[in-house]
């Protein structure tokens, strides 16, 4: 009874050490984010895999965060992840679940499970030898039985139905597997490879649901033919934003959307939200000026147009001020732009979970 009793108050004081910025509605409480994806999310889930080239656990990366400490995120400092837990007052940081590191009073706030390279498409994953979306779903359920031995199972479903779980896939799936490697045109024209992602969204979001999570909020794809590398790869001499892979992340994200409205209408309790990242980031790659910075078309790191994971590396320069860029690499944005993003997200679409 006395251990349990010194884990509740260790578990209040970790909850309370971060004030909230994004004020909740009365008598709602999210006492823990569980995060799904791909490295737009990862925290560092990456960093022991030794097979995936999906890593950003070496200089440049981190630069910009505490310590200039390279801890496994796709970015110069913090990521989505960290800043939702913060915006809510929960902690600072999201953990990587696979973190060695981590600690069991972490649990109850929660962790991250995604890695670099992942995708709803399996194939996606596998291709990058890194955690698929099934491989990440078996993470939460050794988390839920951890969790339960932390906290005792009423107050693990407690958690589990009250949480923010977040899932972010669909960049890579489209980009790499459909557009570069075209593994999947063999099989799939576009409109159908859509159909059979959000088929796998779906079978995803019922089998998170059916272990407990009730508030999920899916974000959509971003216009991923305005980033970097895919302007450098598809864009021409000029690297327009490709037209063409922007059309076909509204696609999918307009099925996505519908087949989020059908799962809310068949799961009870369930309160699944779209969130719409592809016009606000599209607003900041386009009007970059606007949001006051310099460069909206290249990356930080070495010339900005090719340089992603391996290739952006301590070896190469990184602008003078990373602050007037809204890419930090050719894939992944910056921290401000991040920081940007998530808090008008969060104030736009909290009252949709309860």
């Amino acid at each position: 009874m006395i251990s349990f009793l010194l884990r509740f108050i260790l578990l209040a004081l970790i909850s309370c050490k971060t004030k909230a910025i994004l004020k909740l509605p009365p008598n709602v409480s999210v006492p823990a984010v569980l995060v799904f994806g791909d490295s737009i999310m990862d925290t560092g889930n990456n960093n022991n895999n030794l097979l995936t080239p999906a890593h950003s656990n070496f200089p440049p990366y981190g630069k910009d965060f505490k310590g200039g400490i390279p801890t496994g995120r796709f970015s110069n400092g913090k990521v989505p992840s960290d800043f939702i837990v913060q915006e809510l007052g929960i902690k600072e940081l999201l953990p990587a679940y696979l973190d060695p590191n981590l600690q069991p009073s972490e649990l109850a706030t929660g962790v991250c499970f995604a890695a670099g390279g992942a995708g709803y498409d399996p194939l996606t994953s596998l291709t990058s030898s890194t955690i698929t979306i099934s491989g990440q779903v078996d993470l939460f359920k050794e988390y839920i039985r951890k969790l339960e031995g932390e906290v005792g199972v009423d107050r693990t479903n407690f958690i589990l139905a009250n949480s923010l779980v977040l899932a972010v896939f669909g960049s890579n799936d489209i980009s790499n597997t459909y557009f570069l490697t075209r593994l999947r045109q063999v099989q799939y024209d576009f409109p159908a490879y859509t159909d059979f992602l959000v088929s796998l969204a779906s079978n995803f979001l019922k089998e998170i649901y059916e272990l407990g999570a009730r508030r999920i909020g899916v974000f959509s794809v971003p216009p991923i033919g305005c980033l970097p590398s895919q302007r450098t790869i598809a864009g021409g001499i000029e690297r327009k934003c490709v037209a063409r892979y922007n059309e076909a992340a509204e696609l999918f994200n307009s099925k996505l959307s519908k087949k989020l409205n059908s799962l809310n209408k068949n799961l009870q309790n369930s309160r699944i939200v779209y969130i719409d990242v592809y016009n606000p980031l599209l607003d900041i790659i386009v009007n970059y000026q606007k949001y006051g910075y310099k460069v909206g078309d290249k990356g930080c790191c070495g010339t900005g147009t090719i340089e992603v994971v391996e290739l952006c590396n301590r070896f190469v320069p990184t602008c003078p001020n990373d602050l007037e860029y809204v890419f930090w690499d050719s894939f992944h944005p910056t921290e401000t732009v991040y920081k940007k993003l998530i808090s008008p997200l969060l104030q736009k679409y909290v009252n949709k979970f309860v």
